[in-house]
């Protein structure tokens, strides 16, 4: 007989890096912790926008473009944190915490990089999703303009800036 389990009762998540963290110490406004192991680690959760990597108008674009195949009817950060998972699956842990009211969310990722990397990341396999859709495209003028384009698309520069306008530095960012 199973006992019953009660939210947020000394429930952990054993992270990539050997570690472990109380799910109770998760909330929805974290971004990132640091660690025991002495690293700082991303924190992303299902209820998190895609705006917290990608603009809006490219979430909508994405989200115009890309077919899911799975029950969700638009692309999100479910999506998104499932590429990267895909890409680095040492790296990333993911948890169904649906059954925990105390976190908030259904899923929650936490990767053994910090928020900055991920973010990066994110954007890095967005650009590649990108580029193999313009690649099947029928129109060479338009695959050389975006190639064109992307030889002087900087990532790093690029979630720089745009974590400075989303102030993803402060305590409260704006995109939660």
């Amino acid at each position: 007989m199973t006992s019953p389990r009660v939210p947020g009762a000394g429930d952990r998540l054993e992270l990539p890096c050997g570690e472990s963290v109380g799910l109770s110490t998760l909330d929805m406004g974290m971004r990132e912790f640091d660690c025991d192991c002495g690293d700082t680690h991303a924190v992303v959760m299902d209820v998190h926008p895609p705006g917290r990597f990608l603009p809006e108008f490219l979430v909508d674009v994405l989200r115009e473009t890309v077919e899911t195949t799975d029950e969700a009817d638009q692309l999100g950060t479910v999506h998104l944190m499932g590429i990267v998972l895909e890409e680095f699956p040492d790296a990333v842990l993911a948890k169904d915490v649906e059954d925990d009211g105390d976190i908030g969310c259904g899923l929650v990722w936490v990767t053994d990089f910090d928020s900055r990397r991920l973010h990066e990341i994110v954007v890095e396999l967005v650009v590649e999703l990108m580029e193999h859709a313009v690649s099947h495209a029928d129109d060479e003028a338009a695959i050389d303009a975006f190639e064109t384009e992307m030889a002087e698309f900087d990532v790093g520069e690029f979630v720089e800036t745009y974590r400075h306008q989303r102030d993803f530095e402060g305590e409260y960012d704006s995109a939660a």
